[in-house]
């Protein structure tokens, strides 16, 4: 999925765990020791397992009525699973697991089946096996297992690769995976769970159908994942990510640790809704943090958000792109009341923003629209309008369809947030403190009725986007309508823009 279009941009091992995971243990090869985060109401400090380093350990036991899977034996668990009923709990002795040396061989689960590790038991691809885990059986768990060097292809997944629904996978290790580490259904919990160095993404929530509800990815560790560099392979594929989003309704993204991912931490693009992101700690990765692109309705809140975007944002400078390119980018995405959600707004509070490459940019592309040869989601549109050829001359130039046909910026609430930034750590020579909101002039298709300042007049003034009571140190400045208007903070709050009422600024960093 591109997220560059037009003027359009887009820690150390796994951290949070929540206290109902049980993890406590203490890390032996974290990338980045993470330090004291600032306090910011229920933002996360460093109090929290590093999951990567050493994960719950399995049963050194199997469990009553478990079938015993014996590493000495190649493709033992395929086997096994092919020959038990559905429902069966299979226990991993210690080991490495080989399944057969077939690119194809794979374990074909059935519902309800139970793999758990024992202590050291890891199932491994040998770099020739493209995946781990398929078939279409629901409610499947892996527990306290390692899955490592399968090679499934680009946009493929190693574990649930055929994205069945009501999977759990917990105190698991999914790492050095070509292509994502793991797919996702609808149902699906991801806990407490290392989800490190894979070729694409630790995780591919995307499901043949759009049909992903109630996704819960809790208390994990994401780190070092888009191994490939698939940005450098394919320039403007937007097909990376720590964990990519894609058309998912009702998502639970809280208390994990995503760090040190080359490219985007966190990526919700297309459709996606009600979304609670809440007590992450997102640093280090090499571009946004965040990006919540053509989407609707979320909770952001409550998250430590440090010197993500050094990368990618230095980049941009060093090739005099005027572009705010943000640490939490929000692209063609706001709330709508009409879709159904826990908020009709996106609300981004109570979080720590500290020493990353820029803040929070509210964009919108004036060019791309449902039907738009400009809309990267190629045979989208938004979900407000069933038919996608109806987005066409003479209908889009009248409501509903001219409001309708947009993903739009708006009714985005951001308060109650501090943004900290020292020039000295950023190590930036030119400016990367700004905060934004605007659009491109609109010029494309011919046909388009969203061309000149349209659209950046209205993500400005008129679609309700609003920053206020919010704490400001160091040295930051603003952006609104385009990248030629730039302002100071004064300039900010008064008139036309009002924004930041009740805020506080300190031209220093700190406190």
């Amino acid at each position: 999925m591109k997220w560059r279009n037009l003027a359009l941009p887009a820690a150390p091992l796994a951290l949070v765990v929540l206290a109902a995971t049980g993890c406590t243990s203490t890390p032996d090869d974290a990338r980045a020791e993470p330090t004291d985060a600032p306090s910011a109401s229920k933002a996360p400090t460093t109090s929290m397992a590093r999951v990567c380093a050493k994960p719950a350990a399995g049963p050194a036991k199997a469990p009553k009525g478990a079938v015993t899977v014996d590493p000495g034996v190649v493709g033992d668990l395929a086997e096994k699973t092919k020959s038990s009923p559905a429902g069966t709990t299979f226990w991993l002795r210690p080991g490495k697991h080989r399944l057969d040396p077939d690119r194809y061989a794979q374990v074909m689960t059935k519902k309800g089946n139970r793999y758990i590790g024992a202590p050291g038991a890891v199932l491994d691809g040998g770099k020739k096996n493209n995946y781990a885990f398929s078939g279409s059986a629901r409610d499947v768990t892996i527990r306290h297992l390692t899955v490592q060097r399968f090679v499934a292809p680009p946009d493929e997944g190693v574990v649930n690769h055929d994205m069945a629904d009501g999977w759990v996978i917990e105190h698991a290790k999914i790492q050095d995976n070509s292509g994502a580490g793991l797919m996702a259904g609808a149902r699906q919990k991801v806990r407490a769970s290392c989800l490190r160095d894979n070729g694409q993404y630790g995780m591919n929530a995307y499901k043949t159908g759009d049909s992903i509800r109630g996704l819960v990815v809790e208390g994990n560790e994401i780190v070092g994942n888009n191994t490939g560099d698939w940005e450098r392979k394919r320039p403007g594929c937007g097909c990376t990510g720590g964990i990519k989003f894609w058309a998912v309704n009702g998502a639970e993204i809280r208390g994990n640790w995503v760090h040190d991912n080359r490219g985007v931490g966190l990526w919700a693009d297309n459709n996606n809704n009600d979304f609670r992101i809440e007590g992450n700690l997102l640093e280090a990765n090499d571009g946004a943090a965040l990006m919540y692109e053509t989407s609707y309705n979320a909770v952001i809140r409550d998250n430590t958000i440090r010197r993500n975007n050094w990368v990618e944002g230095r980049r941009s400078a060093e090739r005099d792109d005027p572009f705010p390119y943000a640490t939490v980018y929000v692209s063609e995405s706001g709330g709508e009341p009409r879709i159904k959600a826990r908020t009709d707004k996106i609300e981004i509070y109570r979080n720590v923003l500290e020493d990353n490459w820029n803040g929070i940019t509210l964009w919108e592309n004036a060019d791309r629209f449902c039907n738009s040869p400009a809309n990267t989601s190629t045979g989208y549109c938004t979900l407000l309008v069933k038919d996608t050829k109806s987005c066409a001359k003479p209908e889009i130039t009248k409501a509903p369809l001219y409001a309708d046909c947009r993903w739009k910026t708006q009714r985005v609430d951001i308060h109650d947030n501090r943004f900290l930034l020292d020039p000295s750590v950023v190590k930036c020579k030119t400016e990367c403190g700004r905060m934004a909101v605007l659009s491109n002039y609109g010029t494309y298709p011919k046909w388009s009725p969203y061309k000149g300042k349209r659209v950046s007049d209205a993500i400005t003034h008129k679609q309700h986007n609003r920053w206020h009571d919010n704490t400001y140190r160091g040295p930051w400045s603003f952006v609104a309508e385009n990248t030629d208007q730039k302002l100071d903070s004064g300039q900010w709050q008064d008139t036309p823009y009002r924004q930041d009422t009740g805020s506080t600024y300190a031209p220093r960093s700190g406190g």
